[in-house]
Formats: structure tokens, sequence, C-alpha cells
């Protein structure tokens, strides 16, 4: 009888200790998912003043548009894109950017291939833009994220990108899948309905 009685007592305190390791675990991931909710919230906040004062938000183009011109015309008579960077003192990311419907994989190779996909304007969740600043995205991708404008919405924001319809699509690849958090895929799923669309609209 004793024996049975500490065996007993084993399991019950092996249960009490797996249900407070439990609560203390979601508490923890509880306070966590708060403490992110108010950083975002602080940071819309920020945005909202700096909006109200005047402050445009998105990144300003890394080549002027007084500048565009020359640097396209530049390339063309064969000037290289690590040069047009030194030159102007930017990345070659932008220069990318710039002459990007003069570059080769946007040429067409025959005079029978079609023609280059036309630009065209979509909204991206914030939560999936915040996703692919972080990650590691081609040249062109990541010149194309960083060209985008900011619009601000009651709840967050969106980032309206203006691409090919080939770079949204692998843009949408990149961006956050099964792994990430549900309202990171709930974002993703919206991008993907946005391009789904554009897709379906291509000849």
């Amino acid at each position: 009888m004793l024996t049975r009685g500490i065996a007993n007592s084993g399991v019950r305190g092996t249960g009490e200790l797996l249900s407070t390791v439990k609560f203390m675990v979601q508490t923890l991931a509880a306070a966590g998912e708060l403490q992110g909710d108010l950083q975002r919230e602080l940071t819309y906040d920020g945005l909202r003043a700096a909006e109200a004062k005047g402050h445009k938000g998105g990144r300003r183009p890394a080549v002027v548009a007084g500048k565009v011109d020359a640097v396209r015309t530049a390339y063309l008579e064969g000037r290289s894109i690590a040069a047009l960077a030194r030159d102007h003192d930017v990345s070659r990311g932008a220069i990318r950017t710039a002459v990007a419907d003069l570059l080769p994989e946007y040429t067409a190779a025959a005079p029978d291939a079609p023609a280059p996909e036309l630009p065209v304007a979509l909204d991206m969740p914030g939560k999936v833009a915040d996703f692919l600043r972080a990650a590691d995205l081609q040249p062109a991708e990541r010149a194309t994220l960083d060209q985008g404008v900011t619009v601000r919405r009651s709840q967050g924001y969106t980032l309206r990108v203006t691409a090919a319809p080939a770079i949204h699509c692998r843009l949408l690849d990149g961006s956050p899948g099964t792994s990430a958090v549900p309202a990171q895929r709930k974002a993703r799923r919206e991008y993907e309905n946005r391009v789904s669309t554009l897709a379906g609209d291509t000849p």
C-alpha cells in the first residue's frame, strides 16, 4: 500500500509539473504576442504622426526622376550597370530598376517573341511586405520592393508595388507559407488572390 501511494503521488506530481510548464509557456507566448501588437501600434502611431506633418511614406527612388533619362541613355550607349552605380553613387539594384525594361532578360529575344510584360500596381499587405524585407530576394525583386509606396490603412498598411506580373509571382513565391504565423498566412492569401486575378487577366 505504501509503495502504491508513493507511485500515485509521483504520477500526480508529474502531471502537475507538466500543467504548470504548459501554463507558463502559454502565458509567455501570449505576453510576446501582446508586446508585438503594442510595438506595431506604436510604430503606426509614429507613422501617422509623421504623415500628418506632411512626410510621405515609402522609400524615395535611389535614382531621382531628373536623372533617370540620363541613366537610361548612358546604359543604351554601352555604360555598364556597375559604372552607372558609381557615377550616381547609388546601388546596382537602383540602376537595374531604372533600366529594367532595357535589360536582356526583359527584352524580346526574337522578332516574333511576345512583347515584355507591362508593369502593374498591386497592393501588398504590410505583413507580407515585412516578411519579404527580411527574406533573401533576387536583385530585381529587392529593387521592386524597395520602390514600393506605403499606403496607410485604418489597421496597418499596404505596400503598393508596381512590377511586371512575373515579378509579382516571384514575390508571392517568396512570401510566408505554411510555417508562418496565422496573420501572415492570411495576408499571403490576400496577396495571392490579387496576383491570381492579375495572372487571369494577362493574355
